[in-house]
C-alpha cells in the first residue's frame, strides 16, 4: 500500500491564527480559554470558551463580520458561508502555502477534500425562525447553504476548485478524526494522491450550550483552572471553535516534488464502537481500547514503541476515567507513553477536535516536544501508573498516538511517526 504523510498544516485556533502562533502557545502552555461574552447573562451557568481571537460575527450578514487583517478574502466568496468554513477557509490557505502546493495540483482531479463539522446551528436558527416568521420568500437566498452540516464541503469544493473526493463526515467529536482515518485510506489504496482534511466549527453559544443541559460542560469561571484534565476537581469541558486542516499526501509524490517538510507520517488508525449509550463512554474503557489495538494492528507497531498519547481527556468526571481505564488496557506491560490533553489549552471543538489534535501532534513531532495537560494541581488517583505531563519534559517522540470519542460511544485512534528520510 501507498504510504501517507502530512505535508501542510494550517490552524485557525483559540491559541492561535496560524502554526507559529500555536506552535508558541503549545510550547509555552499558553491557555486560549477566556470569559465569553456571549455568555454574559446570569441565567446562562457557563461562563468560559475557548474563543478564536480577531473574529467577530455580530450579525448573520456577511458584511458586518470582522476578522484579522492579516486575513484577506473577498467578498464575492462570503455570501454562502458560515463562521465555521470561513475559519477553514483561512486554514486552507495557510495548509496549502505551508506544503508548497501549486494551484495545479491543489485542483486536480488526484486531490480530495474529507470535511467534519457540526454545521451553524447559529445560521440555521436564523434562518429557520425568517422562514417561520416571514415566510419562505423572505429566507436569505444562500440559507440552505449555511444552514446544514454540509456547508463545510460545499464552500471549500468551489472555492479552492477541489476535483477528487469531496465529502462531510459526521461522527460526532470523533468526526475530523474519522476524516483522517479516510485519507488514510484514500491514499493507501490510490484512489487519490493527496486529501486536505478539514474539521471547523462555529464558537457562539448556539453550538456550545446545548451541552449545558447534559452537564458536561465546565461550570468554571477562572480561566486559569478549568479546563482541568485528569484533575479531581474536573467538572466538565469547555467548548471552542475555529479550524485545522491538514494536507496528507503519497509519501512517494512529496517526495518527487520536493516538499518544503513532512509533520509525519501517518502510519495508521483505529475504530470502534462501544455499544453502550447514547451520552456516557463505557466505562471500562473497552470501545476506546479496541480502537487503540486496531491502530497498533494497522501500523504493525508494539505499544510499548509509542512515545507520546495525546487523549481525547475532555475535563468530564466520566469520559476521563474511560479512557485511562482504556489506557491502562492497551499499555499493560510496563511501558506506558506520555500523556497530555491539549484540551486544557484549547478547550473541546467537537468536529474540530480530532485534525486539530492531530495537528498539534504533528508539531510535537516534528518540533520535538510533549505538550502539556494544563491546569493539574491534584492528579486523580485513578491515573497512577500512568505518566500524566503537567510540566515540560526533554523528551523527543518519535511514535504518537492521538486519540478521539464522541456521542454515541464512537472512537477513532491514530498513529503518527516522525519521519526523518521524508525528503
Amino acid at each position: 500500500m501507498n504510504r501517507a504523510v502530512i505535508t501542510g498544516l494550517g490552524f485557525i485556533t483559540s491559541i492561535g491564527n496560524g502554526r507559529e502562533e500555536v506552535l508558541r502557545s503549545l510550547r509555552e502552555t499558553r491557555t486560549g480559554v477566556e470569559l465569553f461574552s456571549e455568555f454574559a447573562d446570569p441565567a446562562i451557568p457557563v461562563k468560559l470558551a475557548g474563543t478564536v481571537k480577531g473574529f467577530a460575527f455580530p450579525s448573520a450578514d456577511f458584511e458586518d463580520w470582522t476578522f484579522p487583517t492579516t486575513h484577506k478574502i473577498s467578498r464575492e466568496t462570503l455570501p454562502p458561508m458560515t463562521p465555521n468554513a470561513l475559519y477553514a477557509y483561512f486554514a486552507m490557505l495557510e495548509a496549502i502555502a505551508d506544503a508548497g502546493l501549486p494551484a495545479d495540483l491543489v485542483s486536480d482531479p488526484d486531490t480530495g477534500l474529507v470535511c467534519a463539522s457540526g454545521g451553524s446551528m447559529w445560521l440555521a436558527y436564523v434562518n429557520l425562525d425568517i422562514m417561520l416568521r416571514r415566510g419562505v420568500q423572505r429566507c436569505p437566498p444562500m440559507s440552505i447553504v449555511n444552514s446544514i452540516p454540509g456547508s463545510l464541503y460545499i464552500n471549500l469544493v468551489p472555492t479552492f476548485g477541489i476535483k477528487g473526493t469531496s465529502l462531510g463526515v459526521s461522527s460526532a467529536c470523533a468526526s475530523s478524526a474519522h476524516a483522517l482515518g479516510l485519507a488514510l485510506d484514500l491514499i493507501r489504496t490510490g484512489r487519490q494522491k493527496r486529501v486536505f482534511v478539514v474539521g471547523a466549527e462555529d464558537c457562539n453559544k448556539f453550538i456550545i450550550l446545548p451541552f449545558a443541559s447534559v452537564r458536561a460542560l465546565s461550570v468554571q469561571t477562572d480561566p486559569a483552572k478549568s479546563p482541568c484534565a485528569f484533575d479531581v476537581k474536573r467538572d466538565g469541558f469547555v467548548g471552542t471553535g475555529g479550524a485545522a486542516v491538514l494536507v496528507v499526501e503519497d509519501l512517494e509524490l512529496a517526495r518527487a516534488r520536493s516538499v518544503p517538510h513532512v509533520y509525519a507520517e501517518v502510519l495508521g488508525w483505529g475504530e470502534s464502537s462501544d455499544g453502550y449509550n447514547v451520552l456516557a463512554p463505557d466505562p471500562t474503557g473497552d470501545g476506546l481500547a479496541r480502537a487503540m489495538q486496531r491502530a497498533l494492528a494497522d501500523a504493525q507497531v508494539q505499544p510499548g514503541e509509542v512515545d507520546y498519547l495525546n487523549a481525547h481527556a475532555t475535563s468530564t468526571p466520566f469520559g476521563d476515567a474511560a479512557e485511562i481505564a482504556a489506557i491502562k488496557q492497551i499499555f499493560n506491560q510496563g511501558h506506558v507513553p506520555l500523556v497530555s490533553s491539549t484540551k486544557s489549552l484549547t478547550g473541546h471543538g467537537l468536529s474540530l477536535a480530532g485534525a486539530m489534535e492531530a495537528g498539534f501532534t504533528c508539531l510535537a513531532l516534528h518540533d520535538g516536544f510533549v505538550p502539556v495537560s494544563a491546569h493539574i494541581t491534584e492528579l486523580d488517583p485513578i491515573c497512577a501508573g500512568v505518566p500524566i505531563v503537567t510540566a515540560p519534559v526533554s523528551q523527543r517522540p518519535e511514535l504518537a498516538m492521538t486519540n478521539s470519542s464522541g456521542f454515541g460511544g464512537t472512537n477513532v485512534s491514530i498513529l503518527l511517526r516522525k519521519l526523518e528520510d521524508a525528503v
